[in-house]
């Protein structure tokens, strides 16, 4: 006999308490714990981060942030926390409140693939994202030093040590190096 597992809404997993060393995102329902990042992972962040908030600042401004909370989908609720996101400024305006998770999807979403995750949880995260709308989405694999990009009109793109970083169409003159995100 197979017991029912209850599922958690995005409200649910607000309210439960949130240890230092662990991440949590919902998957169709379901709680997903993850440990802390490794050393590459977390440099990767810091340095595709410290640009974009340099961008934003000096261009159009916007939202960018670190793991933060976005629900894609409710009934059940997907609540997703990207390593690095970017949000435009009109669309940061219509999200009038200031606590709680995303009700929107992030323009971009950035996952940096840790060891312990599968191709299926890399490409579950993808489809997620993309499925809510997000229209850019960079997946960075630190062992092989590349970027899978995947947009919103299901196109990908491999970027690799000597490309450069670049979606005019979501991230107007952003333009990041690949090398040097992994220096």
């Amino acid at each position: 006999m197979a017991i029912a597992q209850t599922l958690l809404t995005a409200e649910e997993l607000e309210r439960l308490p949130n240890p230092a060393d662990m991440q949590r995102e919902l998957v169709q329902g379901v709680l997903v714990e993850m440990s802390p990042v490794g050393k590459s992972h977390g440099s990767v962040v810091v340095r595709l981060g410290a640009r974009l908030v340099a961008w934003a600042d000096h261009g159009p401004h916007g939202y960018v942030g670190t793991e933060t909370g976005f629900i894609l989908a409710r009934e059940p609720d997907i609540v997703r926390a990207p390593d690095l996101t970017y949000i435009r400024p009109e669309r940061v305006a219509m999200s009038a409140e200031d606590v709680g998770y995303w009700t929107i999807a992030p323009d971009l979403a950035v996952e940096v693939v840790s060891p312990s995750e599968s191709a299926q949880d890399v490409n579950q995260k993808v489809r997620d994202y993309l499925a809510a709308g997000t229209r850019l989405m960079w997946v960075i694999y630190p062992r092989t030093r590349q970027v899978i990009e995947y947009t919103s009109s299901n196109a990908s793109r491999i970027y690799i040590s000597g490309d450069t970083l670049e979606h005019d169409d979501v991230l107007p003159d952003f333009r990041c190096p690949v090398a040097e995100l992994f220096a």
